[in-house]
């Protein structure tokens, strides 16, 4: 019987698709599951792949991996896509992709599989990902031979056949989140003429409910990376949570924007980055001190190619590796404090310090 891991996420769309591995390609299905940061308990959906019929579950603790590999090279590149996409989920799939391979080799498996649904941005970069790191795994995408067209379809499909369903808003929403931010898909009922739903924010509030009084911090980065927080040197990730929950209560970090997609098609894509955009903000107040003219706007233009690769799929390629030695060796003198007020979803720089 032929093996195949799949990237289970708990959610109905990754259920559906281990059943119809399991019972449809009489295959036997290894679940994997990654810790990026994301508010969910690990234990209760390694209990939903065994219900949903795999063989066995591996849940890893990636979130140092996620922050220093992935994380904080792009930020140190300023990376973006189109108008202020800071690529949260985007960075997460080569990592997810390494692991996925490195688990296929180590339990034999000649296939790996996912969840992403048609032709969409996240196909394309788990394929492009795999096979650049093992062209012989062959890949497959239940999504792309059932004719489950929306996550209704999706939701009826497992109460037929007696699937963990998943809480009604991510069905609504198809909420992505791990430290870096939070992807939310609206749904098509909801035009490009009207707002978001406020509960499709997660991490932020309304700049109207942000606190009177403003917050002011210092962040210190050393050679283009975040090392303390008001004096205090923070592990990256407890850095990044820390951020996080504080812009998020002055309502930094919120983008609704409308999206040029892998298969050139637009889409109205809402994105949560409290952290991310005050380092950002942070990290090139500093460098604007530091960086020379030539190298300050030749690194404008790498940081827009270096965020379109990223969002791609094209993490492994010979220009990522080149472009991250060349911000390496651009912020090598970017060691300095930056103090920064957080106030009603702005983000302001109050002074700089080298």
């Amino acid at each position: 019987m032929d093996k195949v891991v799949i990237a289970y996420t708990g959610r109905v769309d990754t259920s559906v698709c281990v059943h119809w591995l399991k019972t449809v390609k009489r295959m036997k299905v290894i679940a994997f599951a990654a810790d990026l940061g994301q508010p969910q308990y690990l234990e209760i959906v390694g209990e939903k792949a065994i219900r949903a019929g795999t063989e066995t579950v591996h849940i890893v603790d990636l979130k140092e991996r996620f922050v220093r590999d992935f994380v904080f090279p792009a930020l140190r590149a300023a990376a973006v896509y189109e108008n202020g996409y800071l690529l949260s989920s985007a960075l997460s799939r080569p990592l997810l992709a390494q692991e996925l391979v490195r688990l296929a080799q180590e339990e034999d498996c000649d296939f790996i599989a996912h969840g992403a649904r048609g032709l969409g941005n996240d196909l394309v970069r788990f394929e492009r990902c795999v096979h650049a790191l093992d062209s012989d795994i062959a890949i497959l995408a239940p999504f792309h031979e059932l004719s489950l067209k929306t996550p209704k379809d999706d939701i009826d499909y497992a109460r037929r056949q007696g699937l963990p369903v998943d809480h009604l808003r991510h069905t609504i929403y198809n909420v992505e989140q791990n430290l870096w931010g939070t992807n939310v898909q609206l749904p098509i009922v909801t035009g490009l003429e009207m707002a978001a739903p406020r509960d499709a924010y997660i991490l932020t509030v309304p700049t109207n409910e942000a606190p009177e009084r403003p917050a002011e911090i210092d962040i210190r980065f050393e050679r283009g990376l975040p090392t303390a927080l008001d004096g205090t040197q923070t592990a990256p990730v407890r850095l990044i949570e820390t951020l996080n929950a504080l812009g998020g209560r002055h309502g930094i970090g919120r983008i609704d924007t409308i999206e040029d997609r892998i298969s050139y098609a637009k889409s109205r894509e809402v994105y949560e980055a409290p952290a991310a955009t005050i380092l950002y903000a942070g990290l090139r107040a500093l460098a604007e001190t530091v960086l020379s003219k030539e190298c300050r706007l030749f690194a404008e233009t790498a940081a827009r190619t270096y965020g379109r690769l990223v969002y791609e799929g094209l993490w492994f390629t010979e220009l990522r590796e080149a472009l991250d030695a060349f911000f390496q060796r651009c912020h090598a003198n970017s060691t300095g404090s930056v103090r920064m007020r957080l106030y009603k979803g702005n983000c302001l720089v109050l002074g700089r310090q080298q």
